[in-house]
């Protein structure tokens, strides 16, 4: 049975695709979430083998959120939108399917199908932005959306990825992000110091050389991040630095 979540803000259309999935008794519904920034975190914790993902949500749309996955371990995708087909002619080659609301069984019979069928993953690579404009981060009991030139630091440990930002609320500047180190390397301006680290270069003060060839770096608002050998030599090409 397939593993699927359903990400859609139209509670109506939510639970109306969640029935007909059910009622296909092949499909297994392990999460349903109104927003993409919900969207992410259950993708990343459930691994999910599809995502029933709508196009037009606030905020963060589902192309948005289709580029904040991690293409190594990014589910198969199914678009449910109320798109024109014409519109959708893009998406053929580039998405694993697309169906169209209001969803007719008979269509999402055919998904299924599919589905059950398709062995290979799809290449989504022509609908993914080369940067993320918003990054998805989550406190006590609230939602984040920072910019990317607005965090200093972000690293992972055993409870997930953080991210340390220059702008406080509550008096907190760390949130949890759903974004692995990976994506927000490749998408954003932070820079990788450490396998577990990433840094703004522009938000680095002072970069300190301790012994055996590593450093730490120290940013205006006084967090420390340690640098590696590996990356040592490159952080010092970048600055000019002897």
């Amino acid at each position: 049975m397939l593993k699927a979540i359903v990400i859609d803000d139209e509670l109506y259309a939510r639970e109306e695709l969640t029935e007909l999935l059910k009622e296909t008794a092949e499909v297994e519904i392990i999460a349903s979430c109104n927003n993409a920034i919900e969207g992410l975190q259950k993708v990343n914790s459930l691994k999910p083998d599809v995502i029933f993902l709508d196009i037009q949500m606030p905020q963060v749309t589902g192309l948005d959120m289709l580029s904040m996955l991690d293409p190594e371990t990014m589910p198969q995708v199914v678009f449910v939108t109320a798109y024109d087909e014409y519109a959708l002619k893009a998406f053929e080659d580039n998405a694993f399917d697309y169906i169209l609301k209001p969803v007719e069984p008979a269509r999402l019979h055919k998904t299924i199908k599919r589905l059950k069928s398709s062995l290979k993953k799809c290449d989504y690579t022509a609908l993914l932005q080369n940067q993320l404009e918003l990054i998805p981060c989550a406190g006590y009991n609230r939602f984040v959306l920072l910019k990317p030139q607005e965090i200093e630091l972000a690293y992972s440990d055993q409870s997930g990825v953080h991210v340390i930002s220059n702008k406080t609320s509550n008096g907190e500047n760390k949130s949890s992000c759903s974004l692995s180190l990976k994506v927000l390397e490749e998408k954003t301006c932070l820079i990788r110091c450490h396998r577990q680290y990433l840094v703004n270069p522009t938000a680095i003060r002072e970069i300190k050389l301790l012994e055996n060839s590593l450093a730490e770096i120290i940013t205006c608002n006084g967090s420390v991040a340690p640098v590696s050998r590996r990356y040592l030599k490159a952080l010092k090409e970048r600055f000019s630095l002897s």
